[in-house]
C-alpha cells in the first residue's frame, strides 16, 4: 500500500480559478510511515489585491504577500513533493481543484494520486462529533490550532488529525472493516485499497476481534456488561437525618464540589420533594435560577426510590437537560447517597436503532445515494461505540435523516423472540433497564404518548418529579392531537415499492411464488391498487393546498406557511364537498388495498417456522407497513370526516412548495381534564418543578391549565440565591416608539439604532429577543449594514445556518457578537458570566392571536364569561417574559442589563404586572443615551 501522504492546504482570494480567484499561501505536509517527514509553507503573491473578508478571515494582508514569490516561482519546488503520493485536504475537492486548476494556468500538470478527504473521513470514523470544522476537530482530539485560515498550521493540523483518523481505522474490528470496504467505493476518498489491506494485514496475523467485540451476524457491536446485581438493601436512616450528615462542616456535599457555595434553597427543596412522596401529595414548586434543582430533586427521589422500593419517573422537556441530568448529575448522585442507584434513561421508540432492519439495509447499497452510503458507514462504525442505539449521539448528514426512517425501531414490524436480533435489540434493552431501575429519566413527550396509547411503554409508577413543568400543557397538547401530510403518505407507498424495481410488493409476490401460497391477483393488481390509491392522495392533497390559498383570511406562520383554521361540519362551498367527497374514496381504497395485502399476507403465519429470517423479515416489514398506511389514513379520516367539539382543527400548507406541500393538525381545545382524570387521579405523588409556575406568587394559572384544581396541590416558592438588586439593572428606554404607532419597518429600524448604540457602548456580548421570525430577520439585516467594518460577530436564528446548539457554540467562542434568536432561545440557554452582558427583549412576549389553538381557547373563555386576554394571554405572556429574564444572570458571580424595548411595559395597567413577576430587581426609565451612560458598568 502506498504509505507516502501529502497534506495540502490553500488560502485563496475566492473560490473559483476561472473567475479570477488565486492562491495566496500554500502550506504542505509529507508523511511517510506514519511520521512526519517534511514541510513545506509558503505565501504567494496572487498579482491582485486581497478582498477585505478574506483578510479578516485569514490575517493575510496585501503587505504580507507583497515580496512573496508568484505561484509560478514556488511550482519547481512544490511538484516533487507529489511524486508517488496520496493527496488529502480538509474538503479534498476544493484544494485539489484549485491547485490543479492553477498550475495548468501555468502549463504544469498535477499528477493523478489517490486522495483522501478528512472531512469525509471524520464524518464517518467520529460520528458522534459535533462538528467536523478543523479547529473543532482539532479541540476535541485534544491538539492545538492556534492559527486558523492560514495554509501552514491548518495543513499540520489537518495531517495531525489524519494521523489519528488512520490510527482509529486500523484499531477498527475485521467485519467492520469488511463491511465498511463495499460502502466506500462511492466516497470521495479512495479507501477501498487501504481498507483491503488492513483486513489483509489483520486476518494474516490472525486477529480475532472476538474478545473486545461482541461479533454477531457479520457486524461488530459493542460488548455490553450485564448490570452488576446491586447489594441487599439494608436499613437505612431517614432522609432528615441524612440531609443533616450531607450538610454537616465535613459533610460530602463539601467534598463533592470544588468551590462549594451552601445553597439554601436547594436544601429546602430536597426537603419539600422527600414531603410531598412521603406524604403522598401532588406539589409544585418553583425554584429560581441558580437553586440547584436537578440536585434538589433528585437526591430526595433516589432515596424514597431506595428505601421504599418504588421506582421514580423524571420527566423534562429537552433532551439536553436529560443529557445534563445523565452525564453531571449521576456521578454526584452516586458520590453523595450511601448506596448505589439505578438510574436509565427511556426516551420513544423511533429514537433506537433497530438491528434487524440495519442488517438488511446493507444488503442493498446500489441504489444509495452518497449520504445513505455515509451514513450507513458511520452507523456500523458507532455500532462498535454506543452502549444505547440512541440516535441523539449522532451527528447524521442531512440525506442521512430520511434513512433513519427505514432503520429505526417500531412496534409495527417488530418480529420479537423471532428476530435473531432480540436479545441485542437496544429498544427492548432500554426498557428490561427501565424495569429494573430505581430512577428513570424520560421526556414529556413519552410521557403523554403513554397516556394516549394501551400499550405502556415506561414501567408502572405512582411517583413522578416533572422538570420544565411549564411545558407539560403544550406537549400534552401536542401528543393528544393528530397531524398528517403528504410527505408520510409518499414515505410509505415509496417502501412499498411504487418506484423501485425490488420494492416490497414485488417481494412479497415472489415468496406467495415460493411458498406456492395460492392468492387472488397477481404483484400488477396490487401496484394498480397502490398506484390508484397514491394518485387519490394526491389529489386530496393537492385539493386542499388550493383551498387554503383561496382563502383570503389564512394566517402566515413563522416558518413562512400559510395556515386556515377549518371546522370540517361549517365549510360550506362546494370545494368542500369534492374534498370530502375525495377523503372518502381514500377512506375506501385504503381498506380496499388493506384487505388485500392482508389476504396476501394471512397465509404466512401457518408457514413461519418452514421460513427463513430473511423471508420471515420481509412478510414483519410488509406487516409493519400495512399498519402505518392504515394509521396514517385514520388520523386523515378524523381530520376531515369527524368532528369533536373540544378539538381545534387547521391546515397549514407551504405557498411557494409543491401543490401537495399541505399538513393538517388537530389538538385538544383544554387538557386539563384529560390530564386530571388519565394522569394525576392515578398517581400517587407528581412533584412539578420549573424556574417559572407561579405569576406573582400564585399558582392559580398553571394549576387550572393542567387541571389541578380538585386535587388540593401543595405549593412553594424557592427564591433564588442571586442577589438581583446587586447584578442587575432593568432598563426602560423612553425614546422609542410605541409598536402600535408606527409600522412594523419603522419599528424595526429604531431598534436596529438603539441595538447598534448599546453594543457600541458595551464591553459584552448580547442576547436580543423576539417574538416573531419575521422582525428578527428585519432588524437582523438593518443591524448587518451598520456592521461594515465586521465589528461584531452577527449570529441571526434562521438566518445564519446551523442548529440552535451551533449557534450558541459561536456565540460563546467570539468576544463581541450579538446573539438574534426566537421561540427556543427563551429558555434553556446557559451563558454564564462575560458569555453574556445584555438581554435585549425587542417586545412582550405575547404569542400571535392568530394562532388557531389559542384563538379556539379564547372564543371558550367568552363563552365561559371569562376575560380571555387577563386569563390566558398575559399569565403565558409573564411566564415567558420570565424565562426570558432567567437568561441573563446564571451564577453569583455575573453582572448585567435587561432593556426592554415595549413601551407597553410603563404605559399599560397590565404592564407593571411584568415587573412585579420578577425578583426584587431596580427598574430604570430614560433616555436610552443617558441609560447608557449611567449603567457603562453593568454593560
Amino acid at each position: 500500500m502506498n504509505e507516502r501522504y501529502v497534506v495540502v492546504d490553500v488560502e485563496t482570494t475566492g473560490h473559483s480559478v476561472g473567475k479570477g480567484d488565486r492562491i495566496i499561501q500554500i502550506g504542505a505536509v509529507v508523511i511517510e510511515e506514519g511520521e512526519i517527514v517534511e514541510t513545506f509553507a509558503s505565501f504567494v503573491n496572487p498579482g491582485q489585491t486581497i478582498p477585505p473578508f478574506i483578510e479578516e478571515l485569514t490575517g493575510i494582508s496585501d503587505d504580507l504577500v507583497e515580496n512573496a514569490p508568484s505561484f509560478r516561482e514556488i511550482i519547481p519546488e512544490l511538484l516533487p513533493l507529489f511524486t508517488k503520493s496520496s493527496f488529502v485536504a480538509h474538503n479534498v475537492d476544493f484544494d485539489q481543484a484549485f491547485l490543479k486548476n492553477q498550475m495548468e494556468l501555468e502549463g504544469y500538470q498535477l499528477p493523478d494520486m489517490p486522495v483522501f478527504d478528512t472531512v469525509e473521513l471524520a464524518r464517518v470514523l467520529l460520528p458522534k462529533q459535533e462538528s467536523y470544522k478543523l479547529g473543532q476537530l482539532a479541540e476535541h482530539l485534544g491538539f492545538s490550532h492556534d492559527r486558523p485560515h492560514q495554509a501552514d498550521s491548518d495543513a499540520e493540523v489537518t495531517s495531525t488529525l489524519f494521523l489519528s483518523l488512520l490510527h482509529k481505522l486500523n484499531r477498527l474490528p475485521v467485519l467492520t472493516l469488511q463491511q465498511l470496504a463495499p460502502l466506500s467505493r462511492r466516497f470521495k476518498s479512495d479507501l477501498e485499497p487501504m481498507l483491503q489491506s488492513i483486513i489483509h494485514q489483520k486476518l494474516a496475523q490472525g486477529v480475532t476481534d472476538d474478545e473486545q467485540y461482541d461479533c454477531y451476524r457479520q457486524i461488530a457491536l459493542k460488548k455490553i456488561k450485564d448490570e452488576p446485581e446491586l447489594k441487599e438493601k439494608g436499613i437505612q436512616p431517614s432522609f432528615n437525618d441524612y440531609l443533616q450528615t450531607l450538610y454537616d462542616e465535613d459533610g460530602k456535599m463539601q467534598t463533592a464540589f470544588t468551590n462549594y457555595e451552601l445553597r439554601p434553597g436547594q436544601k429546602q427543596m430536597m426537603m419539600e420533594v422527600d414531603e410531598a412522596f412521603q406524604h403522598n401529595e401532588h406539589k409544585m414548586i418553583e425554584a429560581g435560577t441558580g437553586t440547584g434543582k436537578s440536585l434538589g430533586y433528585l437526591l430526595p427521589a433516589a432515596f424514597f426510590s431506595y428505601t421504599k422500593n418504588e421506582p421514580v419517573i423524571v420527566s423534562t422537556q429537552t433532551i439536553p437537560l436529560q443529557e445534563q441530568l445523565l452525564s453531571r448529575d449521576l456521578p454526584l448522585l452516586n458520590h453523595l447517597l450511601p448506596f448505589s442507584v439505578r438510574v436509565s434513561l427511556l426516551k420513544g421508540r423511533s429514537h433506537y436503532l433497530c438491528l434487524r432492519k440495519f442488517e438488511q439495509s446493507l444488503l442493498h447499497t446500489h441504489e444509495d445515494s452518497y449520504d445513505v452510503l455515509l451514513t450507513k458507514a458511520l452507523l456500523l462504525i458507532w455500532l462498535t461505540e454506543t452502549a444505547h442505539g440512541d440516535m441523539e449521539e449522532l451527528n447524521l448528514p442531512s440525506g442521512g435523516k430520511g434513512f433513519w426512517y427505514e432503520v429505526q425501531s417500531d412496534a409495527a414490524s417488530d418480529l420479537g423472540r423471532y428476530s435473531p436480533w432480540f436479545s441485542r435489540c437496544f429498544y427492548h434493552r432500554a426498557r428490561k433497564r427501565a424495569q429494573s431501575s430505581d430512577i428513570v429519566i424520560t421526556n414529556h413527550a413519552l410521557l403523554c404518548t403513554d397516556l394516549v396509547h394501551e400499550q405502556r411503554l415506561l414501567p408502572t409508577y405512582s411517583y413522578a418529579i416533572l422538570d420544565e413543568a411549564h411545558h407539560l400543557e403544550e406537549t400534552a397538547s401536542d401528543h393528544l392531537g393528530a397531524k398528517a401530510d403528504f410527505v408520510s403518505f409518499s414515505y410509505l407507498f415509496q417502501r412499498l415499492g411504487l418506484s423501485q424495481e425490488d420494492g416490497m410488493l414485488e417481494q412479497l409476490h415472489r415468496l406467495i411464488h415460493e411458498y406456492q401460497i395460492q392468492v387472488v391477483g397477481t404483484s400488477d393488481t396490487s401496484l394498480e391498487l397502490v398506484q390508484k390509491l397514491k394518485d387519490e392522495v394526491d389529489e386530496l392533497f393537492r385539493m386542499l393546498h388550493g383551498y387554503v390559498l383561496s382563502k383570503n383570511q389564512a394566517s402566515a406562520t413563522d416558518v413562512g406557511r400559510l395556515r386556515y383554521r377549518y371546522a370540517s361540519y361549517l365549510e360550506s362551498s362546494s370545494t368542500w364537498q369534492a374534498i370530502l367527497e375525495c377523503a372518502m374514496r381514500v377512506h375506501m381504497q385504503t381498506k380496499d388495498c388493506i384487505a388485500a395485502f392482508q389476504n396476501w399476507v394471512k397465509p404466512f403465519s401457518d408457514k413461519k417456522d418452514d421460513m427463513t429470517y430473511k423471508d420471515r423479515s420481509l412478510i414483519a416489514d410488509v406487516e409493519g407497513l400495512i399498519d402505518q398506511v392504515y394509521e396514517e389514513e385514520q388520523t386523515l379520516y378524523e381530520l376531515l370526516l369527524e368532528y369533536d367539539p373540544n378539538m381545534v382543527y387547521w391546515l397549514e400548507v407551504e405557498p411557494r412548495g409543491a401543490k401537495n406541500a399541505t399538513f393538517l393538525y388537530s389538538k385538544p381545545i383544554d387538557v386539563s381534564e384529560i390530564l386530571a382524570d388519565r394522569f394525576f387521579a392515578k398517581k400517587k405523588s407528581v412533584v412539578m418543578t420549573s424556574a417559572t409556575l407561579s405569576i406573582n406568587g400564585s399558582f392559580d394559572y398553571q394549576e387550572k391549565r393542567l387541571g389541578l384544581t380538585d386535587f388540593g396541590v401543595a405549593q412553594c416558592v424557592i427564591p433564588s440565591p442571586f442577589s438581583y438588586m446587586d447584578q442587575v439593572r432593568v432598563l426602560l428606554p423612553s425614546d422609542i416608539p410605541a409598536i402600535k404607532e408606527v409600522s412594523d419597518e419603522d419599528f424595526a429600524i429604531e431598534v436596529s439604532i438603539k441595538l447598534w448604540r448599546m453594543m457600541e457602548a458595551s464591553s459584552g456580548k448580547m442576547l436580543v429577543l423576539f417574538t416573531s421570525y419575521e422582525m428578527l430577520k428585519q432588524v437582523y439585516y438593518h443591524v448587518k449594514k451598520f456592521n461594515e467594518f465586521s465589528t461584531f460577530q452577527l449570529i441571526g436564528q434562521g438566518v445564519t445556518s446551523g442548529s440552535r446548539a451551533k449557534l450558541m457554540k459561536m456565540f460563546k467562542q467570539t468576544n463581541q457578537a450579538i446573539l438574534f434568536g426566537t421561540s427556543s432561545f427563551w429558555e434553556g440557554i446557559d451563558l454564564p458570566g462575560d458569555e453574556l452582558r445584555n438581554l435585549v427583549i425587542v417586545r412582550l412576549p405575547f404569542s400571535p392571536p392568530d394562532q388557531p389553538l389559542l384563538q379556539a381557547q379564547y372564543e371558550k373563555a367568552k363563552e365561559e364569561g371569562r376575560n380571555p386576554f387577563m386569563e390566558i394571554s398575559l399569565p403565558q405572556a409573564i411566564i415567558r417574559f420570565k424565562q426570558g429574564f432567567g437568561r441573563l444572570i446564571r451564577t453569583t458571580q455575573d453582572r448585567g442589563c435587561v432593556f426592554i424595548l415595549d413601551r407597553r411595559i410603563s404605559t399599560t395597567r397590565y404592564g407593571k404586572q411584568f415587573i412585579r413577576s420578577l425578583p426584587n430587581v431596580p427598574v430604570h426609565e430614560g433616555k436610552l443615551e443617558d441609560l447608557l451612560e449611567q449603567f457603562q458598568d453593568y454593560m
